[in-house]
């Protein structure tokens, strides 16, 4: 292995061991994407952490995600939502994914991460949180089942939701409609049969 990967393995491992000591991480830092979306393990949130990192996009059109590597619906969609990511971002759309993986299936998200570069945050579930109510308080439709999309308009409303696989038409409609107007109220979730 070359020095330089080396001496970064080496400094990833004195970090991982300060975590673990248990030197806590502000709060603020936690939910804020990181510089490189890609670098290290995704942040781990709860429902406030999630809620602060929703307010940290505030005036863009939001897409969040929720997938796991145990969900081949969320593996299929990925790829899409990373090549609507480049396409809408320029014109104000930011795009989060959340994995709802155990800790266990933590080398499986890195090889999935690594492997689709999605150039847009990821988090994970914090484990251990009460499920049902990040669920509710994510969106007080949802109740787990995946993969679960919410679009979230420029002033921070939820404006729309998918449970399960949609296809691109779907997500290109939402999308616009989150960013179009700074407000889109609530419009009631699409209940269609998953993937059409």
């Amino acid at each position: 292995m070359p020095r330089l990967g080396r001496r970064f393995l080496s400094i990833a491992a004195l970090a991982l061991l300060l975590a673990t000591l248990g030197f806590p991480q502000p709060r603020s830092m936690a939910a804020k994407p990181a510089a490189n979306p890609e670098a290290g393990d995704p942040s781990l949130l709860d429902l406030a952490g999630y809620k602060e990192m929703l307010a940290g996009y505030h005036g863009k059109g939001v897409l969040v995600t929720f997938w796991a590597t145990w969900c081949e619906p969320c593996r299929n969609e990925y790829p899409m939502i990373i090549s609507l990511a480049k396409e809408y971002g320029p014109q104000g759309l930011a795009v989060v994914g959340i994995s709802l993986d155990e800790d266990a299936d933590m080398n499986l998200v890195r090889h999935f991460l690594a492997q689709n570069h999605p150039g847009f945050p990821n988090f994970r579930q914090k484990p251990g949180i009460d499920t049902d109510a990040f669920y509710q308080g994510v969106n007080p439709e949802w109740r787990g089942a995946m993969p679960e999309t919410v679009f979230y308009a420029r002033d921070g409303h939820l404006a729309r939701s998918f449970v399960g696989e949609k296809p691109k038409e779907a997500f290109v409609d939402a999308i616009r409609l989150v960013l179009v107007s700074a407000s889109a109220r609530l419009i009631p979730k699409d209940n269609s049969i998953a993937g059409h």
